[in-house]
């Protein structure tokens, strides 16, 4: 059944949620800001996407001259487009910024330590859109805090519910 207003099926994704997620992205890095980027790509890239058939964990981005390119990602090829229409999994994927933003990018990566990631890819109007984190590597002993910092707040939500549950 589809929704009138989307001409969408029931359940469809919106544009809202993300549909390939790069989990390890926070864990692994201080995000100081995010840009969203449109990408290049082909037909059977698109349904694998919405498929949530792809990976962007191990993918990083890298500006080369004025454009910005999405590397090592991977998206699975579409069993039913057949041979002469599918792509290559792992091929560079140009990025659609404007010419301001990839100079902004490139001052900030030129920076110590910092580092462009891609954190998901999610649609916006039909469209895919990757959101790109401006990042610093975080250290072992700041993976450790973090780790720590959400375990004491699961505690804390833990003895709320109990202490909440033996007043009612």
């Amino acid at each position: 059944m589809t929704n009138r207003r989307s001409g969408r099926k029931n359940g469809a994704n919106n544009g809202s949620a993300p549909l390939v997620e790069n989990r390890k992205a926070r864990h692994d890095y201080f995000v100081e800001e995010t840009i969203e980027a449109g990408i290049a790509l082909v037909g059977s890239e698109i349904k694998s996407i919405r498929a949530g058939r792809a990976n962007i964990r191990e993918a990083y981005v890298r500006v080369e001259g004025d454009e910005a390119w999405l590397l090592n990602a991977h998206i699975s090829i579409w069993p039913q487009s057949g041979t002469h229409f599918n792509h290559e999994p792992a091929r560079r994927r140009k990025l659609l910024l404007h010419r301001n933003e990839i100079q902004y990018l490139r001052s900030k990566v030129e920076q110590k330590g910092l580092t462009l990631i891609p954190l998901d890819i999610h649609f916006v109007r039909g469209r895919a859109k990757l959101e790109v984190a401006v990042a610093k590597g975080k250290k072992l002993y700041d993976k450790r805090d973090s780790l720590a910092e959400r375990d004491a707040e699961r505690e804390m939500a833990r003895d709320l519910r109990e202490r909440n549950k033996y007043d009612e």
